[in-house]
This record gives structure tokens, sequence and C-alpha cells, in this order.
């Protein structure tokens, strides 16, 4: 069944409104995810903040509840996708981030366990259910209003803007996390000094709302409305229409989502833990390959609108089939020069899949249940798949002993993600559905 919904006709070639749109879809999603990820930066003091026992089962414990805010994901991809696609990607994507910010401010705010006992880690589960919930919607919104805004031969390059804004999402929460740790003393950190990158979520989340009051909602959408052919019920005709197109978003972000969660937020607390290298030198190879990543996944995003998505996709998804154990073998050498080398590496091929990457899932959907469908296959992969890297990780070294069996999860990971992109068709230059 669908509804008519009074709106004005698309407007999307006004001057300046594609450029309010694109600064609101990437720069929104920065915001957000830095939000997200600043718990993944902080989980040395965070386990010692709201958990007792030994340092191992700390960290376990809270690899354990940063896991648990995806389990929100599926619940937050269903509410805001169905506001996405029948009422407009701009109320949904408002929705997402003011529920974000709220969520991370408050544990920013959070007494620990010795002051309030088990009720700490509680409360703390059940403000990463609320962050995982509002973080659902935010990343399949900013990708379809990015790729829907823009033209047939540009889909890519608007696309990456998506993954170019999350990577310096989990770029400023590490720059952020450590320039913060400048400034304190190991004791003044526990005290106090974890908070402040939390309570900077309020800044964030005010400065994404700024962003997006007044925008339009995007042209495809629009055009939809006013023809009334958007849905009432979007999640079942998703489900009706586009079960096929749903499991291959799912398998596609299988690899895509570990190597971000293992790569990028498990292994500066593995280079600590494991390998022994100082906290300022895991700082600065982290920030250095995401300063990379965030640079080549634009680069990749234009050059798939000229050669095609499939090619960079099955070179990124190979590429880790291929390369995690020697890279992570290089990590385990314990050089300073083998971390940098590292992180670039793993940041050029991470960014020839990411940089297609969000055009690509696009553009397997129709206009009138792509925020709901993107989302699910999307969200659920990243909930089984990507909150839970850094404790199987850390479970796995504990169980075996040997650092070097982790690279066992993004090298399976991406033969799963290499298989399903051969099936895929190649959908640059086509029409949006």
């Amino acid at each position: 069944m669908t509804a008519q919904h009074t709106r004005p006709p698309a407007t999307g070639t006004r001057p300046g409104l594609k450029l309010r749109a694109v600064i609101s879809g990437s720069v929104g999603n920065l915001l957000e995810q830095y939000d997200n990820l600043v718990y993944a930066y902080s989980t040395v003091y965070l386990s010692a903040h709201f958990f007792v026992g030994g340092s191992t089962s700390a960290l376990l414990s809270t690899f354990a509840v940063f896991a648990v805010g995806f389990l929100a994901r599926p619940l937050g991809t269903v509410f805001f996708g169905h506001i996405g696609d029948k009422l407009g990607r701009r109320p949904a994507l408002i929705a997402s981030v003011i529920l974000m910010g709220a969520a991370t401010v408050l544990i920013g705010l959070l007494p620990g366990y010795q002051t309030i006992g088990l009720a700490a880690p509680v409360l703390l589960v059940v403000l990463r259910l609320f962050q995982g919930f509002a973080v659902a919607g935010e990343w399949a919104g900013s990708a379809a209003m990015l790729v829907e805004y823009a033209g047939p031969r540009s889909r890519g390059r608007y696309g990456s803007l998506n993954q170019v804004s999350t990577a310096a999402g989990f770029l400023v929460a590490a720059a952020v996390v450590a320039l913060n740790s400048l400034f304190w003393s190991e004791q003044g950190m526990l005290d106090f000094g974890w908070r402040v990158p939390f309570l900077i979520g309020a800044v964030t989340a005010i400065v994404a709302l700024l962003l997006r009051f007044g925008l339009e909602d995007t042209p495809a959408y629009q055009a939809q409305a006013a023809a009334g052919t958007t849905s009432d019920s979007p999640l079942r005709l998703a489900f009706r229409t586009q079960k096929t197109a749903m499991a291959r978003g799912f398998f596609f972000t299988v690899s895509w989502t570990v190597a971000y969660f293992f790569f990028l937020t498990y292994l500066p607390t593995h280079l600590h833990k494991q390998v022994g290298l100082d906290s300022s030198t895991v700082e600065a190879s982290n920030i250095v390959g995401l300063v990379v990543l965030t640079v080549a996944i634009f680069g990749f995003g234009v050059l798939s609108d000229r050669i095609g998505r499939k090619p960079l996709l099955l070179i990124g998804s190979g590429g880790f089939v291929l390369l995690s154990f020697p890279v992570m073998w290089l990590f385990q050498t314990g050089s300073v020069a083998g971390a940098y080398c590292g992180q670039v590496l793993i940041a050029l091929v991470l960014a020839a899949f990411s940089g297609p990457g969000p055009a690509a899932l696009a553009e397997l959907f129709p206009t009138n249940v792509r925020y709901s469908a993107l989302g699910i296959g999307y969200n659920f992969s990243v909930m089984a798949f990507g909150g839970t890297a850094g404790f199987i990780a850390t479970a796995l070294i504990d169980v075996t002993g040997n650092a070097l069996v982790v690279a066992a999860l993004p090298t399976a990971a991406a033969v799963i993600t290499f298989v399903t992109v051969c099936s895929m068709p190649e959908t640059y230059r086509t029409e949006l559905k």
C-alpha cells in the first residue's frame, strides 16, 4: 500500500542545495561516528572504571559491552528505515543524531563501579544499546542521501564521502582520545580525564543538528513522494521484493565490517597489550593509517565512477584474503617501522573496498525501500561481525596463547565477501531504481 505525501517537487538542482546535502550527510555522519567510536578508543580506561577483576577479564568485559551496542542495530534499522522511507531521509537523520549525542554524554557522566557498584556496568550496557540503536539509522541514511543527490556518473564519488566521513570519525575519535591523554597524568585519566571525549559528544550533536535543520530531502525521495509511490510499510515491502539483494548486502558487508572493527578499533589495543609497543607509537601509527584511509577512500570512489565498482571491490576483499596473516606477522615483530607500514597497507586495501562500497550497496535497491533495505543488509552484518571482533580476538589469544591466530578473523570474512562480490551485477552508470 502506498500513501500520498504532500511535498514540493524535487529541487536537487537548485544552487547550493547539493553542496549543503553533501556537507550535512558527510559531516553529520563523521560526528555521529565519533560519538560511537570514542568508546572503542577508551577501553583501557573504561575497563578500570566500570569493571573489577584482572586486566584481561576487565578488558574482555569492556569489549563485550562494546559488542552489546551492536545488538540494538536491527531495531534501529527498522525504526529509522521506516521513518526514512515513509517520511523522508531528513527527519530520520535528525532523530538519530539527537539520540546518539544524548547517550554519549550520559556515558561521560556515568559513575563507576566503585561508586554505584553493579549498576555502573548495567547502565553502561543500556547506553551502549542506545548508541547502537542510533548509529544504525545514521549510516544507511547518510549513504542513501549522498548517493541520491549524485548523478549516474558521480555516485561513487558522492557515496565515498559516507566512508570518508566514517573513517574521519575513527580518526577524530582516536586523535581526541590521544590528545586528551597528553593533558592528564595516568591517574588523572583514570579519575576524570577519560570522560572528556564523551562529554564533547554534546558539541558534536549540536553541530550535526545545525547542519540538518532546514535541509530538503533528496530529489529521488521527493519525486517518489510527489508521485504517491512511497510505501506505508517499507520494511514489509523490502522483505517481499528485495530478499536476494538484502542477502547480498549482508555478505557484502562481512569483510568490510570485520576489517574496520578489527584493524581500526581492536588493533591499537593489540599492539599495546600483546606486542608491547608504547602507547604513543600505537596512537601515532593508528592516526597515520586513518589519515591515509580517509584520503584514499575518496580517490577510489572517484575511480569507481570510471572503471566500475566490482574491480575495486574484488581488489579490496581479495587483498585481505592474501595479506591479513602477513600484516599481523609484521605487527608481531614489534618494529616501529613495521607498525607504520602495516597500518598504511591496511588503509590502502580497506580504501579500495570502502571507496565504491556505499554506492555499490545503494545501487542494489529501489528508492522507495532503499533506507530500510540497505540498512537491513548492512546493520545485521555489522551486528553479527563488527562489535564482536575485539572480543573474539582477545578470547582467541587468551585460549591459544598465539597472538598471530587472530588474523584468521579478517581472512575468513574476506573470503565470504569476495565470493559475494563475484555474484553481484555491475551497477555503475546505471539509473537508480
